[in-house]
């Protein structure tokens, strides 16, 4: 083997993660995405000439070919939140992973990973769940020795789920969110990585693997959890779904009058997703089957989330002060 992985989306948010621990592997690591100018950041991940980003378009047969040949590993990591567009959902999800899986096996590439997300189902009224399905039975059909990830909501130093939120609760004194009651086990980005690396090494048998953290919250607690890492006060407001169903339409054609300048904060497929739980079901396969023990969100939150205290990095200082004080 020539240990040469391809990492489609390795500029993303849990692919850099992939992609160092490759590096620190000894693997040369070509990581495939559609602005390869914007991803120069990956190639101090390791030696001179070992991460080197690449231009890929993975809804092109010959751009897909050209990064996959010779590698001996494939790792997908593309997903979209778009419904509309060239790259939407369908494009992305579905087509785009099927392509990579079938190209891959064409130009005789040993291992697969795809990377997934807990709730994919072909028959979800979310399109971004179906696709997520259909791109699993595509990779499956091509490549069926395939390691697929499904994480649940990812949480990190880029997220962007607790870092959207808290930075919402530095403008408005409400915190509006949909779903408030929808369950949710978010794992760390880190752990996600580490396992894509052992499907990726051949170190974890093929198969599905649902990936949450070792706790599960509402969304509505997992609010509550960062307002106390940030030290703030916010109304919780949790817009019922036919309010936020009708906000999405709105914001949708707001979008189409802008030419898509003009982006909504939330969409009518995320609105579906969020009546749905997203954790990890009591039968499957999981962290632990892969020898990975997840990090709580309690651990990891405080690392990054500081910079949205009052007070900011200073936070701690004022406190033990005021302790000194009385």
């Amino acid at each position: 083997m020539s240990n040469l992985v391809t990492i489609f989306g390795g500029s993303g948010f849990l692919g850099r993660y992939i992609a160092r621990r490759m590096a620190k592997e000894g693997w040369r690591v070509r990581v495939a995405v559609r602005r390869p100018n914007e991803a120069m950041f990956v190639k101090p991940y390791g030696v001179v000439g070992q991460v080197e980003p690449v231009f890929c378009n993975i809804r092109d047969d010959d751009s897909v070919r050209a990064v996959v040949h010779g590698a001996d590993v494939a790792i997908n990591c593309v997903g979209t939140f778009d419904a509309f567009g060239k790259n939407n959902f369908d494009a992305v999800q579905s087509e785009g992973a099927e392509r990579i899986a079938r190209i891959a096996a064409e130009e005789g590439v040993a291992r697969m990973v795809h990377v997934s997300a807990i709730g994919a189902n072909a028959e979800a009224e979310s399109d971004y769940a179906r696709t997520k399905a259909e791109g699993e039975a595509g990779v499956l059909a091509h490549m069926p020795g395939a390691v697929i990830l499904r994480p649940s909501i990812l949480f990190g130093q880029d997220d962007n789920f607790f870092n959207r939120f808290a930075g919402m609760t530095t403008i408005s004194p409400i915190l509006p969110i949909v779903g408030g009651d929808t369950r949710f086990q978010p794992a760390h980005v880190d752990d996600v990585a580490e396992a894509a690396v052992k499907g990726a090494l051949g170190e974890a048998a093929p198969g599905v693997y649902e990936l949450g953290g070792p706790d599960v919250n509402t969304f509505r607690e997992l609010m509550q959890q960062m307002l106390g890492v940030i030290r703030r006060r916010r109304l919780i407001f949790n817009m019922p779904f036919w309010m936020a169903g009708l906000m999405a339409r709105i914001f949708r054609i707001g979008e189409v009058i802008s030419l898509g300048l003009v982006k909504g904060p939330i969409t009518k497929d995320q609105v579906l997703s969020l009546k749905v739980d997203n954790v990890v079901p009591e039968d499957a396969k999981g962290f632990a089957d892969l020898g990975i023990k997840p990090q709580s969100m309690e651990a990891i939150l405080p690392d990054y989330l500081w910079r949205f205290r009052p007070s900011g990095q200073y936070a701690a200082i004022k406190e033990s002060a005021r302790n000194l004080n009385t």
